[in-house]
């Protein structure tokens, strides 16, 4: 089994000059970043009103996915840590404007300015504590939080990876999910080795009634002749669903949160019998003070 390249260096290191040109001119690579951006759009359920749309574009090396952005007519922002494949992209003229960052510190961009964000094959990254200062679990809430900031409400964000088992895929997903995304899992022709890709699809906002997620690809068995083959269509496929669950909070018999007079002198009367000093009880005990101006 090839090494993940995740696991060789972190990508500011990996995507040097030679491998950042070797990438960008391999038509294989090529074909493989045009399909799934093409699926990755067709997961962003873009309103069909003709208008362009401005996308965010995470991890966008030398612009192969921006490239299928701009001949959707959409206007796009890239975002990629490796200073090398930002120059491939500006010597390739993209349409796109290209901004070196580092997505697990945070997206340095306005509140609710974009329609839409995709990824391809970045985000496995951010799970590699590929040096002492980076943890995976912060960077993916740094990263999430200020997508979900970035986003305007009801806009998608879709994002393609390759995880490295199960327990990558949940980690990425709760990551998605506790800074307020709704969404879900679509995982195109989950019975096949080769072929198989996930999508993380997230909604910044609550589920709404248009919020339904399209179906997954080749879940009956569909072809794997190619495997990169991601657009086939599949009538009977699912998606598996997921959203934030939030949990309810403690609230008094008399419908107001806080802790009650008996639950204060029951604790105190604990802490009693426990030897510690505690103030007498009094009429004043449990009750709420007043707003002091």
């Amino acid at each position: 089994m090839a090494t993940r390249p995740e696991q060789l260096a972190p990508p500011e290191v990996f995507y040097n000059d030679t491998e950042a040109r070797k990438y960008t001119t391999s038509s294989r690579m090529v074909e493989i970043q045009a399909n799934l951006t093409e699926r990755a759009l067709e997961l962003l359920n873009l309103p069909e009103d003709g208008e362009p749309k401005l996308l965010l574009d995470l991890g966008c090396g030398s612009g192969l996915s921006g490239e299928s952005l701009t001949e959707c007519g959409h206007h796009w922002l890239g975002m990629d840590i490796s200073e090398a494949m930002l120059d491939v992209a500006c010597e390739r003229e993209v349409e796109g404007d290209v901004m070196l960052s580092d997505i697990g510190q945070g997206l340095p961009l306005r509140t609710g300015v974009f329609d839409g964000a995709i990824s391809i094959s970045a985000i496995q990254w951010l799970c590699n504590a590929d040096k002492t200062a980076n943890d995976p679990r912060q960077r993916l809430k740094a990263f999430f939080q200020t997508l979900y900031r970035s986003l305007a409400r009801g806009a998608r964000a879709v994002l393609q990876f390759y995880p490295d088992g199960p327990k990558q895929v949940e980690m990425i997903s709760s990551a998605a999910m506790r800074v307020g995304f709704s969404g879900g899992l679509v995982v195109d022709f989950p019975h096949s080795t080769r072929a198989k890709k996930y999508f993380l699809v997230l909604m910044a906002g609550p589920p709404s009634v248009n919020s339904t997620l399209p179906k997954a690809k080749g879940v009956d068995g569909g072809s794997e002749s190619n495997e990169d083959d991601v657009s086939e269509d599949d009538e009977g496929a699912t998606v598996e669903f997921a959203d934030r669950q939030r949990h309810a909070k403690r609230r008094r018999k008399d419908g107001k949160r806080g802790k009650g007079r008996s639950w204060i002198l029951n604790k105190k009367r604990q802490q009693r019998e426990k030897g510690v000093e505690v103030p007498a009880d009094t009429k004043y005990t449990g009750r709420k003070r007043k707003a002091r101006f």
